[in-house]
């Protein structure tokens, strides 16, 4: 269901200067750790939603890494900016933005982690290049990822997490702790995503993996 516009958001975010980049954050490449009180790990988000998933991982991990998420609407990520405040984190940041368009806003080598958590699927193979885990977007992390980074994956979708691992293996990457049952394997400190808690009730299987570069 396609959310409708709120024009007071615009307004609304600006109340959140201190959360939430009030631009396109390109001229932030490179100094993002500036916007945090320590200079920690950089783990960002791609596609942040409501927020629930970065601010769990913003509490749980306070004084081990910096958070950024990245979201295309504004009226999903006033959500999380909401969440982010009355949690009182300092370590996460938040901004509105195209994720196609990510080497704008990140130097080479300066993201240590990359989260995708339930991205849109596009299911149809004309759109395949769509797809978060395609290799024309993991040729991007490739660049921004440190050597050594990772990028942690979670999908309901048992065709995109099929696609994706052959993807991470033609790109020649290491992918670890594959599961077909993220509910059922014994990983310790997920954090859920809202979509993720609602499916999860219903029975539905949640497929994650590491990718390593």
């Amino acid at each position: 269901m396609r959310l409708r516009k709120k024009p007071w958001v615009a307004e609304a975010l600006t109340g959140f200067s201190d959360i939430v980049v009030q631009n396109s954050g390109e001229e932030l490449a490179g100094k993002w750790q500036g916007l945090f009180k320590k200079n920690l790990p950089l783990h960002v988000e791609l596609g942040t939603g409501k927020g629930r998933f970065i601010v769990g991982m913003g509490e749980q991990h306070r004084e081990l890494a910096n958070f950024v998420g990245i979201e295309a609407k504004e009226e999903v990520l006033y959500a999380a900016a909401q969440k982010v405040r009355e949690q009182e984190l300092t370590n996460v940041q938040l901004v509105v933005f195209d994720i196609n368009n990510i080497l704008n806003i990140f130097a080479p080598g300066e993201i240590d982690r990359l989260y995708i958590n339930f991205c849109d699927p596009w299911p149809k193979n004309r759109h395949a290049k769509r797809r978060l885990t395609h290799i024309e977007f993991l040729k991007k992390y490739r660049l921004l990822l440190q050597p050594g980074g990772q990028i942690w994956f979670k999908t309901d979708n048992r065709e995109l997490f099929e696609f994706s691992l052959e993807q991470f293996s033609e790109f020649g990457l290491t992918v670890t702790k594959v599961t077909y049952d993220l509910l059922h394997s014994g990983f310790d400190g997920n954090i859920m995503t809202e979509y993720e808690t609602k499916f999860s009730s219903l029975g539905q299987p949640i497929y994650r993996c590491e990718v390593n570069f």
